[in-house]
Parts: structure tokens; C-alpha cells; sequence
């Protein structure tokens, strides 16, 4: 480090990855705070001999030499820093006067300070006081392993859902039409994707959290973690309370159909053309939400997983093990697996690939939903994405024709079932949607006053379809 290097350090005062202490004339003691908490988070900066405000003091020419002697000297005593560690110190003069420079990596491991851990954010160092910080610390470092992992012995075959191998298997062809799941029993699945494993501490052989939260029933989801569930609320006009709400506590694999079956209902479509083919900003972008907070959920902690939509926004939340706090950007988010298990589940299945699809999907089709505003992404023990979106339908991406008002409630998904199923008859749209004939043909008549869907072809054969299309 040279003083050109350093003096920017300085500017920017003290900061998550920066620590400013006066030092003059003995080490001043809190530097092992610092020191354990950087190591414990993303790493950082340490001056001695300077004030908060980034002015130097400087460290006196007699005590210098002690300082760095005993910075040396206590990193390497476990009863101070478990485990030791080795960070290089070095005066460095700046505006006449010394300063003693360092710089803390952050560490594979988890340290202590005097058997205390420690942990960094914008407000300084701050003790790990009870055992949910602390294992979020030894999560995030890999010494608790995932949560995903936990063994369960007790679980059996019979505590899945039978349907949903079928559904995987059929989602795993479509994929892949070789895929090896289409040969194996469902107990063959579980094994091979790493969900039946072996207890390191009891020797006990079992189904895994993982298992039981991506395929499990709902009993057995309520036995192995009673907090587990993902509320979806809408609060478009009722901010108070909620003017819809569906309370999921089944699994992954469900939980994700029911949240895209809630978001239907109460967010608007916007049509747009992707070459020759038709697809839905809404479904796509919010596919890969959803699948976010389902695969990328701390399950250890009661913190609900949540979605709820406001009249021009729609927020996302759920736990998270950060491993830097603060505001970013999609564009500067960089993912870190959560549950790794489970989302090589989901791989298999065709639902998500390798880590950086989902913010690279928001990226590319997002400014069309996203009416020219950006999306707030907060990193922190809860990780919160906030997306604004048109709260009318309008025609984007090359779609012909003007569509006024908003589509709400059951008529909405009407429309919507037209607009995946274009040329879809009266009677194949009742089954497809759950509605009555005669209740839908009342909604397709609205629809289609509001010049929004069109029939087409004989009376027999023909069926409807968007208008425009």
C-alpha cells in the first residue's frame, strides 16, 4: 500500500470494508473487533493512527514498533483470535506522519475474539449474541453445512406425494427425453439427486429436509418444520390489511403453481412478441421470482417466505444468509447458492440452469413490464426484491389493437387462459380454467365487447383467440 493507494481510503472515511482508529500512542485494543469481524465478513481495511472523520493523528514514533510487535504477536494466540490468523501490518507516511496500514481477507473459517464472534455492517462491529446469528454465521462459511441437508430417519416413502415423481418425470422429458428419472423408481430419484443421505454425528441413514420440502405432503412439511410457508398477498387496495390472500404450506413443487396461479389472478398480462412466438413477460419474469424465493430461502429461520402486490408494485421476500448487506442492482447482484440440492432438483426438471439465468431473464425482458423504472434488490438477513409493473394492460412488443381498463378477478383468468391457449374451444377452456361453460361464455362475451378475444374458424371447430394475434 502506498500513500497514493491509502489517501483514498481515507476520503471515504469508515465504511463496511474500512475501519479508522486512533491509535497514537498504544494499540488501540477494539482493533481486534475489526479484525475478527472482517475476517468474518467480506474482509477490509484497518488504518491506526486515524479519526473517524478520515483526518491523521498518526501513531508516535515510540510506540510504532510495539504496535505492529504486538498486532504480530496476539493474531497468532488462540486465546485471542480462534483460529489465528496472519495479516500483514506496515507504517505507511502520509502528511508527515506514520499510520500503521492492513489489510484482513475475509476467511474460510469463522472466528472468535476472546470467544466471542463478531460481525460487520455499515454501522461498525457488532457482537453474534444469540445461537440463530451465530449459525448464520457458520452457514455462511460452510461449517454447519445446509440446512437442506438435515436428516430425518423416520421419513419413509409413504410421506411423499405419489403424483408429483409423475409430474417431475414428465418435466425431466421435456428437457431431456432420455433423462434418466424416466427409468428409476421414486425411491431411485430421491437417492440420486442427494436426498437420502447419511448423518455424520449419528450414523443414521435417511430422507432429507430437501426431500421433504420439495415432494413431502403437507403433514409431513407441518412435522419436520412447522414454520414453513409461503404467503401471497394481495394489497392493491386494502394496504391494511390484504384484499386476497393464499396461505402455502405445501411443497416446492406445488407452492410454485399455486404462487403463478395467485399472481394470474391479480397482475396484469402484457403480451409480447418474441420473434414469431407469443410469450408472457408476466409468466416468465415472475417464474423466475418465484422460483427464487422457493429455492434460495434460508429454511432455518420462521421468517415467512412472502409475495405481496401493491397497486404498482409486487415485492418478494425471503430469509437469507447475506454475505454482504446492502442495496444493489440487478445488474450487480451476484448470486450465491443457498440450497444446492434443491436447486439441481429443479435443474432436472428444466427449471432453472446454472446460477445467473433468473437476473440475466429480468434483465432481458424486464424494461418491457417494468415501465421504465428499476427494480430494488435489498441483500441483507432478508433478502427483498421489489419490481414495479403497469397496473393497466397495454400493448407492447409489437401486439396490434388497444386493450383499456384493467382485467381483475376471475374474468382476468378467462383471458388469461386465451391468450396460452389461443384457438381453444368453449369446452376445452372450462376444463382448462375450472369455470362452467355457461359462467365463461358470459365472461368471453365481455371479453370480447372489449374487443380483447375474437372467434375464429366454424362453429364447431373453431375457438378463440386474442384479438389482434
Amino acid at each position: 500500500m502506498t500513500e497514493k493507494e491509502l489517501r483514498p481510503l481515507l476520503i471515504r472515511r469508515e465504511w463496511t470494508e474500512i475501519e479508522l482508529k486512533r491509535s497514537k500512542d498504544s494499540l488501540a485494543r477494539s482493533v481486534y473487533e475489526s479484525i475478527c469481524a472482517f475476517l468474518n465478513r467480506r474482509g477490509g481495511h484497518i488504518v491506526l493512527g486515524a479519526n473517524n472523520d478520515g483526518s491523521i493523528e498518526g501513531v508516535s514514533e515510540e510506540s510504532l514498533q510495539t504496535q505492529l510487535d504486538t498486532l504480530a504477536k496476539d493474531l497468532n494466540n488462540p486465546q485471542l483470535i480462534n483460529p489465528t490468523c496472519y495479516i500483514e501490518f506496515e507504517p505507511i507516511e502520509i502528511d508527515g506522519k506514520k499510520v500503521i496500514y492492513g489489510y484482513v481477507p475475509e476467511s474460510s473459517e469463522a472466528h472468535t475474539y476472546k470467544g466471542v464472534y463478531y460481525d460487520r455492517n455499515q454501522d461498525g462491529d457488532f457482537e453474534l449474541r444469540n445461537t440463530q446469528q451465530i449459525f448464520n454465521l457458520l452457514v455462511r462459511k460452510g461449517k454447519a453445512g445446509y440446512t437442506e441437508n438435515r436428516v430425518y430417519p423416520f421419513l419413509t416413502m409413504e410421506d411423499f406425494e405419489p403424483g408429483v415423481f409423475d409430474f417431475v418425470r414428465s418435466q425431466a422429458k421435456i428437457d431431456n427425453p432420455n433423462h434418466p428419472w424416466l427409468t428409476m423408481s421414486n425411491e431411485e430419484i430421491l437417492v440420486s439427486s442427494g436426498m437420502r443421505l447419511r448423518d455424520s454425528q449419528t450414523g443414521q441413514e435417511g430422507y432429507t429436509l430437501a426431500a421433504a420440502l420439495v415432494l413431502g405432503t403437507e403433514r409431513t412439511i407441518t412435522n419436520v418444520l412447522p414454520h414453513f410457508k409461503t404467503d401471497a398477498l394481495c394489497r392493491i387496495n386494502d394496504t391494511f390489511l390484504y384484499d386476497d390472500r393464499d396461505v402455502i404450506r405445501c411443497n416446492m413443487i406445488r407452492s410454485l403453481d399455486r404462487l403463478m396461479v395467485f399472481a394470474k389472478k391479480h397482475l396484469p398480462e402484457v403480451p409480447f412478441l418474441e420473434g414469431r412466438h407469443r410469450i408472457s413477460l408476466r409468466d416468465t419474469i415472475l417464474r423466475e421470482v418465484f422460483l427464487n424465493l422457493l429455492i434460495h430461502r434460508e429454511v432455518s429461520n420462521s421468517h415467512p417466505a412472502s409475495f405481496t402486490i401493491f397497486k404498482d408494485t409486487m415485492v418478494a421476500e425471503n430469509w437469507n444468509i447475506p454475505y454482504h448487506k446492502a442495496t444493489v442492482s440487478l445488474t450487480e447482484l451476484t448470486p450465491h447458492p443457498k440450497n444446492p440440492t434443491i436447486a439441481r432438483f429443479f435443474a432436472n426438471m428444466g427449471y432453472v440452469e446454472e446460477l445467473g439465468v433468473g437476473r440475466r431473464t429480468l434483465l432481458k425482458y424486464g424494461p418491457a413490464y417494468f415501465d421504465g423504472r428499476n427494480v430494488a434488490i435489498e441483500e441483507d438477513d432478508v433478502f427483498r426484491i421489489t419490481i414495479p409493473y403497469k397496473p393497466t394492460i397495454l400493448p407492447v412488443g409489437g401486439i396490434n389493437g388497444t386493450i383499456n381498463g384493467t382485467i381483475n378477478g376471475t374474468i382476468k383468468l378467462v383471458y388469461d387462459a386465451i391468450m396460452e391457449n389461443a384457438g381453444a374451444s368453449g369446452p376445452q377452456l372450462s376444463e382448462l380454467t375450472g369455470i362452467s361453460l355457461r359462467t365463461l361464455k358470459r365472461y368471453i362475451a365481455e371479453l370480447t365487447e372489449k374487443q380483447l378475444v375474437e372467434y375464429r374458424g366454424a362453429k364447431k371447430t373453431g375457438g378463440y383467440y386474442p384479438s389482434g394475434s
